[in-house]
């Protein structure tokens, strides 16, 4: 389904949106034909209930869907989506009830329902395009959505087509509608130019580690720059995964692919920002090559890490991405990785934590995260735990025993890495629906970047 919205100069079908309180006056409005034929179905407005009102000639008249009840604890703003899945092929615009729902989050999760990974197998498109609601930015919210879909896309794709020589390539893809510049780093030359922890964690892989920037804005502009996980598969290295462990990790990409996402809406929208992307793509890999437990790195910044775990590989791909983004003193620098399965035994899969020591942009994203209905939830950098990533041998460790409090220990791993920015925020994200809800389907998940991509907006304008 293409990312767009009916046009306006089709005729549309209204989609009338009926909450049980709601239900008697819509009734009592309603025509003889059309209040018999909801009664003959059994609708009684609960939560996407959905029934089809055909003319006289017996072409599609209008939708009624029920918006269930104010104390519904399963009705959310997307909820809207199921529905446009149900219709049949045509335009449409929101008819009765209008207010009760979002404009914006309600558009929105109309394209969202349109999105399938289709790459490998066919499946139904929903070609029920919404004439766009009074108020709302058509061009942003399309942004939004390709974004979204973006990232699903990457994620969803397995790392037999999705590893760094193809994210290298998607690099490529994205920034030339744009006019971006994309250079890359590979190989031996990560050494050169004193990337030693992303060839560590990469060399094994008979795909050479890289770090991919991507540039993009006028430079005169404030300077926000992301930094996102691009291990494209994870078998935990020496330190190897479990079977049931290793299923996911085609995901472990993902914080890549959501900083791609936010890209997307970015140059989209064209924000007044000075963007930078920065992408550590490597494999963790298993051969005579790979690095091994007890190994001391030197980072970037000359800090030096014990590895005591082969498998926390992704907080060291991007301790040298962010002391190289940290160089130049951005306005806003964002990191985002499925870094640690700590955050989702303390959070679930659904609430990624964030960590910041800036209190104001700490409240921008709380703020942000509850209108855009994207969550999120602030964790501390507690440095009391400080001790426990610095070991006897070495300046850290990349992880550390007793697995107390591992998402809160990763992310003060890398505020090491971040001395100068002032504005520094980590996401340690999953990634992943693991079950399918409205506007969001099972597998790859675009967490965070539609609260980011607020934030950058609010503070930097179009």
């Amino acid at each position: 389904m293409p990312i767009k919205f009916a046009k306006p100069s089709d005729t549309t079908i209204p989609v009338d949106v009926v909450s049980s309180e709601q239900l008697r006056s819509y009734l009592d409005s309603a025509d003889a034909r059309t209040k018999n034929w909801l009664s003959a179905n059994g609708f009684t407005a609960k939560l996407g209930q959905t029934v089809l009102i055909a003319d006289n000639a017996g072409k599609l008249e209008r939708a009624v869907t029920g918006w269930g009840d104010a104390n519904s604890r399963s009705r959310d703003r997307f909820h809207i989506a199921p529905v446009a899945k149900k219709l049949p092929k045509g335009a449409y615009h929101l008819g009765f009830g209008l207010e009760e729902l979002d404009p914006t989050n309600t558009a929105l999760a109309w394209l969202l329902a349109g999105y399938s990974f289709d790459r490998y197998k066919s499946r139904p498109k929903t070609e029920a395009r919404l004439k766009v609601p009074d108020g709302v930015d058509a061009l942003r919210v399309e942004a939004i959505a390709r974004g979204d879909f973006l990232t699903r896309d990457l994620i969803n794709t397995p790392a037999s087509d999705m590893g760094p020589e193809a994210l290298e390539k998607a690099f490529q893809d994205i920034a030339k509608p744009h006019g971006a510049v994309v250079s890359c780093i590979r190989g031996a030359d990560l050494l050169e130019q004193n990337f030693p922890m992303i060839h560590a964690v990469g060399r094994a892989s008979d795909q050479e580690p890289r770090l991919l920037e991507l540039l993009w804005g006028n430079e005169a502009d404030p300077a926000v720059t992301l930094v996102g996980k691009g291990v494209c598969f994870d078998t935990g290295g020496l330190n190897i995964k479990p079977g049931a462990s290793m299923g996911l990790m085609k995901k472990d990409m993902g914080g890549a692919a959501t900083v791609l996402g936010l890209a997307e809406m970015i140059m989209s929208r064209k924000l007044k920002v000075r963007l930078r992307v920065l992408v550590p793509a490597v494999e963790n890999s298993i051969s005579a090559g790979a690095f091994r437990p007890q190994d001391v790195l030197t980072s970037r910044k000359g800090l030096t890490v014990e590895i005591n775990n082969t498998d926390a590989e992704g907080r060291l791909v991007l301790a040298d991405t962010l002391a190289l983004a940290d160089e130049q003193t951005p306005e806003m620098l964002i990191c985002m990785a499925t870094l640690t399965g700590a955050a989702r035994v303390a959070l679930g899969p659904d609430v990624p934590p964030f960590y910041t020591d800036n209190e104001i942009l700490a409240a921008d994203i709380a703020s942000c995260a509850e209108r855009a209905d994207d969550p999120l939830w602030r964790l501390p950098f507690w440095k009391p735990y400080e001790s426990m990533i610095e070991p006897d041998i070495a300046d850290l460790d990349n992880a550390p025993k007793g697995g107390f409090a591992g998402s809160i220990t990763a992310a003060l791993f890398l505020r090491r890495f971040v001395e100068n920015t002032a504005n520094f925020v980590h996401l340690d994200i999953y990634g992943w629906a693991p079950k399918a809800k409205p506007a969001r389907t099972l597998g790859g998940a675009c967490q965070a970047a539609r609260a980011l991509f607020d934030v950058v907006e609010s503070r930097f304008g179009v």
